[in-house]
Formats: C-alpha cells, structure tokens, sequence
C-alpha cells in the first residue's frame, strides 16, 4: 500500500473508476464527470491538481480530489474553484479503510505543506472524520467552521399528491391561483428536455437567466456546459422550460441520479413575476421526479432562502475543514542529535 499523487486524469488506474461510481452514490458532486469539469474549465494557470491517492496493487484505494496553488504551502479541496458543489468528501473503498487513512496521513503529514482546506463538508462525514482523527495524531489541528445551509426533503414513499397535502396551505394556494390566472390571461407551455435533449433547450435556459434576477451569478460558463452535456450523456439531467406566447420566461436545471434529485439552478423572467412562474415550474418538476422518476430525496442545494422552507423539511449544515499542520517541539534525542551535527561542522 502506497500514496501517489497525480496531476493528470489520465495518470489514474483504471481502478479508480469503481471508487467514483461508488461515491457518485451518496452524491452526485463526487462523481468523476463532476471533477473532470472543474478541472478543465477553471484551473487557472497557477493552479495544479492534486489526486491524492492511496494505492494497493493495482487498486486505488482512496482519492482526495485537491488543487495546489504557486507559492502557497495550502492544498484545497477541487470545489474551491467555484460557488456551484454544494457537498466535498473523501473518496475511499469499504475495506481496509483504517489502514487506508493511516497511509493517507502519514503522507500528507511528510509533505511539505503547513494545511488542508475542505469545503463544503458534512460534520457527521463518517471518511472525513476518520482522516481527521488520524491527522490530528499526526500533529494536524483540524476545526469546522459553517459554511452554508441545505434544505432537503425525504419522501417516505409518498406521491407527489402526498407530497403537496403536506405543503403550506399558503402555498398550495398560490400555485392553483396563478395557474388559474396564467391560463385565463396568457396562456403557458412547459416544455420537459431529458437526456441528450437537455444541450438543445440550453440556449432559452440562459434567456431566461439573463432576463432574471440572477443573470450575474454564472461565474463560470464553461464549467457549467461541461456537466450539463456529461451529465445529459448519462441521462441525468432535467430541464424544464415554461413558455408564454412562445417566450421562455422561467427554467430550471435539476439532477437525478440514484433516487435523488438535486435542485440546481432556477431562474424566471422578472417581468412574469406576478404569475409565480418558478413557483408553477418547481411543482410542475416535483410532480415528475416523485412521481416519474420515483426519487426518495429532493436537495435543494446550497442556501437558506426562505421560499425553500416551503418546500423541504429539514436543514442540514454544511461547513469548511481546516486542518493545520503545527511543528512539534523536538525531543531530548532530536535536539542531542542536532547539536552533535551542528558541532561536527564547526569542527
């Protein structure tokens, strides 16, 4: 069993690939088209990537997906790069994982770097909190500090029927009201694109957005039009698009992938905002991937506005792992050795 480092996607054994389809399990953000994306479309040029790896045989055991950064003695985690992962973790195989972690620690504790910075992570992270454990033994201090919100709903084997009984009163309201009143004055359309269709609906998604409240919020185009292509390619992209008159005027991006659904992007025309066009959009989506896609977990993502209370549950946390390397004092021997070396030179 050893550590590697690799700085190159295609350095990675073949192996590598089992550890990312079991991670992409518990999330979509630590699958490999995920990462690929973020390293392709926003490295800049003083950014390295880092696959920090633990290696058996021609088995790869662990991967902590990070970025070095010219002159900086900090790696960090890839999901620095933009404001888009909403969760980051360790990648790490079921078995041997006591072993695994010790390599891994015992590398990252030689190297010539004084931290970590992990962002954002889970505090109850069972792979996380077992490297912590082993670095803090290795001299590391490693503290959480709150990041963001998110808001998540668990079905429970509910319809999408079900599933609305138990919304606010309020808002069950609002949506038949402007539904109602959308029809009588206008008129509407949703058009659903799955799959490869998604990339063609792509273009009246950004007309959208750019005559939204958010048109400022895309950081990175690139990084975007790479997952969303990968992630049609793998069919798990939902984009649904409402039309007025032939207009686009609300969409929304979603993800499903092993019974859940990732809320990502939302985004309505300010000028239809009297209709709560993304109130419409978010139940027209919901009634699919309950009903449809027969999800058990909707997220929500990143953040804590208040209109997602209405439609989650529960709020989980998310936080920022920092773990700094602190220079141990030398022992009696180390200090005796060190000074017999000093005297020989003078000598």
């Amino acid at each position: 069993m050893k550590f590697v480092c690799y700085s190159d996607w295609n350095q990675l054994p073949e192996s590598a690939d089992a550890l990312f389809k079991q991670a992409e399990k518990a999330s979509i953000f630590f699958s490999r088209p995920w990462f690929e994306c973020l390293t392709a479309s926003t490295l800049e040029v003083d950014h390295t990537m880092v696959l920090a790896c633990v290696v058996d045989g021609d088995r790869v055991m662990a991967i902590l997906p990070l970025m070095a950064c010219a002159g900086v003695n900090t790696w960090y985690s890839l999901s620095i790069l933009n404001g888009y992962t909403s969760l980051y973790s360790l990648l790490l195989a079921d078995d041997d994982q006591e072993r695994v972690l010790s390599c891994l620690a015992q590398a990252l504790d030689q190297l010539p770097i004084n931290a970590l910075l992990l962002e954002p992570v889970a505090k109850d992270d069972r792979k996380l909190n077992g490297l912590t454990r082993i670095l803090e033994r290795a001299g590391f201090k490693c503290e959480y500090n709150f990041r963001h919100y998110n808001w998540v709903y668990h079905l429970q084997g509910q319809s999408y029927k079900e599933y609305m009984a138990g919304r606010p009163a309020l808002l069950q309201n609002n949506i038949y009201r402007k539904i109602r009143k959308l029809e009588r004055e206008h008129g509407y359309e949703i058009r659903l694109f799955t799959g490869e269709q998604v990339p063609g609906g792509m273009s009246d998604y950004h007309v959208v957005y750019n005559a939204s409240w958010k048109q400022n919020e895309i950081r990175n185009a690139g990084v975007q039009n790479c997952f969303v292509e990968a992630f049609s390619r793998a069919g798990w992209t939902r984009l649904a698009i409402m039309y007025i008159k032939g207009q686009p005027v609300a969409a929304q991006l979603w993800f499903v992938h092993h019974n859940k659904a990732s809320i990502f992007r939302l985004a309505y025309d300010k000028a239809w905002r009297q209709y709560s066009t993304g109130s419409i959009l978010t139940s027209f989506l919901m009634e699919y991937v309950i009903d449809t896609d027969k999800v058990d977990e909707i997220d929500f993502l990143t953040g804590n506005e208040a209109y997602k209370q209405d439609w989650m549950s529960e709020r989980r946390e998310r936080f920022i792992l920092s773990c700094i390397k602190y220079k141990r004092p030398a022992s009696r021997y180390q200090r005796l050795v060190a000074s017999l070396k000093h005297i020989l030179k003078r000598g």
